[in-house]
């Protein structure tokens, strides 16, 4: 009895040796669920918007910082100078009075045609840098703006004809497949992608060149609109005291000249803040030394808020689209949620840690008074 209880143990004890040699059993994933298929999850920062880094436009030495940190600023208002700012006011002091008593050399008439002359001269400059700037595709190169109308069209007229009988492909090779042999079709579906690809291509070429011909079209408006401005303004100064006149507008301008560089100028000299909102921070001190474009402040109006993600990946971007609602989670208040809403869709991707992301910017319902820049943020949009 003693030698079978032996036997039986080691009969018990084989087993589980072998059992523990077999492969673990792997549980396949579960399937996911319908709520997770109608949700994507980000994790973003919290901004105010809109928002700015504050900098001075030249470098100085602090003089005054007229207001504090979390102080509510008026658009225009003046934060802070710089050493030597009440010369370069004085300058512009001088400018504007000398500006208005050479403005004053003038009718309204005259006044009005000089405006205008300014404004065509301005307009030429414009249009033809517009035009300087336009890439001239490289099949088009060497063609004036017409040709290459001509051109383009009678391509496009071609492309077109040609696609012509692969428009309706789809009822075609239905029918087609329907009546002939299976193996030996009379319209392929590549030969039709042929035809479309170089039929969109015909399109393009041909915007490209009712651009061409617009931008040209806008240099030469341009010019008319100078030469008539200009002839306006002669018959001004044809009335006998053309000298007295021609050396009053010259005065003039340059009395312009300088009032507009003193206050460029004193521009450099002064922070102001370009719209209202709240001074988040003011990193200045007088008698310190500051560098032109250095961030020294920052600036937002904290009656809005929104998050932008950082690593919404690309298979999930095409499930996102404006106005999907979301729930906003911040780190700094666990257990506390806010709403918002999609509002913006970046259509360019970005590399992030080796994937490729897509920011989405996402508008708080409401703002909270603990909210602080850049706080992280989690997202879950409801694409349903």
């Amino acid at each position: 009895m003693k030698k079978r209880t032996l036997s039986l143990l080691s009969f018990v004890l084989l087993l589980a040796a072998c059992g523990g040699n077999q492969a673990p059993v792997v549980e396949p994933d579960p399937a996911p669920t319908e709520a997770a298929l109608d949700q994507v999850v980000a994790e973003g920062k919290l901004l105010p918007v809109p928002s700015v880094e504050l900098a001075f436009a030249a470098a100085g030495v602090v003089d005054e910082v007229l207001v504090e940190s979390g102080q509510e600023v008026t658009a225009g208002e003046v934060l802070a100078r710089l050493q030597n700012h009440e010369a370069i006011q004085a300058e512009v002091a001088q400018a504007e009075q000398a500006y208005l008593l050479e403005e004053q050399t003038f009718d309204r008439a005259e006044a009005e045609a000089l405006a205008e002359l300014a404004a065509a001269n301005e307009a030429v400059r414009q249009a033809q840098y517009e035009l300087d700037n336009f890439d001239i595709p490289s099949d088009l190169r060497g063609m004036t703006a017409s040709e290459a109308l001509t051109y383009t069209y009678e391509n496009l007229e071609v492309a077109r004809e040609a696609f012509e009988p692969y428009r309706y492909l789809e009822e075609r090779l239905e029918k087609e497949l329907a009546r002939e042999d299976p193996a030996n079709p009379r319209v392929y579906r590549d030969t039709a992608k042929t035809y479309k690809k170089r039929l969109d291509d015909a399109w393009a070429d041909y915007d490209k060149a009712i651009r061409w011909a617009g931008l040209e079209a806008d240099v030469e408006g341009a010019k008319a609109r100078r030469a008539q401005a200009g002839q306006e303004l002669e018959a001004l100064l044809s009335d006998g005291t053309a000298v007295e006149t021609s050396v009053a507008l010259a005065q003039f301008e340059s009395a312009r000249t300088r009032l507009t560089a003193a206050r460029a100028a004193l521009a450099g000299y002064e922070l102001r803040a370009p719209f209202d909102g709240t001074l988040l921070s003011l990193d200045l001190a007088l008698g310190e030394s500051v560098l032109p474009g250095r961030p020294v402040g920052f600036l937002a109006d904290t009656r809005h808020w929104q998050v932008e993600t950082t690593d919404l990946a690309e298979i999930d971007i095409a499930r996102v689209n404006l106005e999907d609602p979301v729930t906003i989670k911040l780190d700094a208040f666990p257990g506390e949620e806010f709403t918002g809403k999609v509002i913006e869709i970046d259509p360019v991707g970005r590399e992030y840690l080796g994937d490729m992301t897509y920011q989405v910017t996402v508008l708080l319902d409401a703002a909270d008074e603990r909210f602080k820049w850049n706080m992280t943020a989690i997202v879950t949009i409801d694409t349903r």
